[in-house]
């Protein structure tokens, strides 16, 4: 079995664990991924996101390259297991010589304060994908479910004290009037495409994913979303986004976080995630986009530990639950990393 994995935000959490002095690193750790768990799943490819939360930061810039540091060293320590990739044909190199390979993504686009020389700056750095926005509105865009505070400016960032990584606002956060891309936003996803950024449309807007939509030349990704049909959060997507990205040549990567997979918590009152409920979103985006648009966007070090799939070395769990459900080994095969691979042959 052979896995990709769109998302997980593994690097920032090792990031904010050495902030208070205490040891962290990517070989082994008690967090949902490490490359131990990953090699014994048989992970092709992981996608490591940096992500800036803007509350917690007057530097988003600086907080980006802190990570990136991080990110870079531990692909040094553990070279024999694992290489950072920036193009397809190292993934085909590592994969040959036995290694796992590691794409670099960014959450958070107005780390480049809506600067063109910026992002130029983070290509050149190995950053392959970007989200234009996470949970707030910035000079790119507006976000699917706006976090319950706001982000004055870059030099006065503020939150409420009881404001969290996957902080949920209310369901009708997204039936509200949407704004979409901004003019700066238009024009990132243009250098985006010509230099060779990925767009990743996760936590962005309707409207904005919208925008993408009408404006990208190129195909694009939801590296962590799933089934509004299904699941009714603003962060979902609806069937006409899904179908539109998949039109597009675009992937969107199934997240296993409980309250973007139910409506309904559990008998505890938790929003448990159950490999069940990943399938039947799975089952929903292959019927509205087709078996070739789906991945896995699994969120992990993200999201909490309310997980069936308790780390990224029980994915067997999923691939069993797919087989009950009807789809054939060469189906999940698509899912768990052809589609994702052949997306990156085409951009990357």
């Amino acid at each position: 079995m052979k896995i990709i994995d769109m998302h997980c935000d593994t690097i920032s959490r090792v990031y904010n664990v050495q902030k208070h002095t205490e040891t962290a690193n990517l070989l082994q750790n008690n967090f949902q991924v490490d490359l131990i768990k990953m090699k014994s799943a048989g992970y092709l490819l992981q996608n490591f996101a940096l992500f800036i939360d803007l509350s917690e930061t007057s530097s988003p810039y600086e907080t980006f390259l802190d990570q990136l540091a991080i990110f870079q060293a531990e692909m040094e320590a553990n070279s024999d297991l694992i290489a950072a990739v920036t193009n397809y044909s190292e993934i085909i190199t590592n994969e040959k010589q036995g290694k796992m390979s590691a794409l670099l993504t960014l959450e958070e686009g107005e780390v480049c304060n809506g600067s063109l020389e910026k992002l130029r700056e983070i290509y050149d750095l190995g950053v392959r994908m970007m989200t234009f926005t996470w949970n707030y509105p910035n000079s790119l865009g507006f976000p699917a479910e706006p976090a319950p505070f706001t982000v004055l400016d870059d030099a006065s960032c503020q939150a409420s004290s009881n404001s969290m990584r996957n902080t949920l606002v209310p369901q009708t956060a997204y039936s509200r009037p949407q704004k979409g891309l901004t003019d700066s936003g238009i024009e990132f996803l243009a250098e985006m495409e010509h230099l060779g950024i990925i767009a990743d449309v996760s936590h962005l807007s309707d409207a904005g994913v919208r925008d993408v939509c009408r404006f990208a030349t190129r195909p694009f990704c939801a590296s962590h979303s799933n089934a509004r049909s299904i699941c009714s959060r603003g962060r979902n997507l609806p069937d006409e986004l899904i179908r539109s990205i998949s039109e597009k040549g675009g992937v969107i990567g199934v997240n296993y976080y409980g309250p973007f997979l139910t409506n309904v918590p559990n008998d505890q009152n938790i929003f448990f995630s159950y490999s069940k409920d990943i399938v039947r979103h799975i089952c929903h985006i292959s019927k509205i986009g087709g078996i070739y648009c789906i991945g896995l966007g699994s969120d992990f070090d993200g999201i909490d530990d309310n997980l069936e799939l308790k780390n990224c070395s029980q994915m067997e769990l999923l691939e069993q639950d797919l087989k009950k459900n009807g789809f054939r080994s060469s189906e999940i095969d698509q899912i768990f990393y052809k589609n994702v691979r052949d997306f990156y042959q085409e951009l990357l």
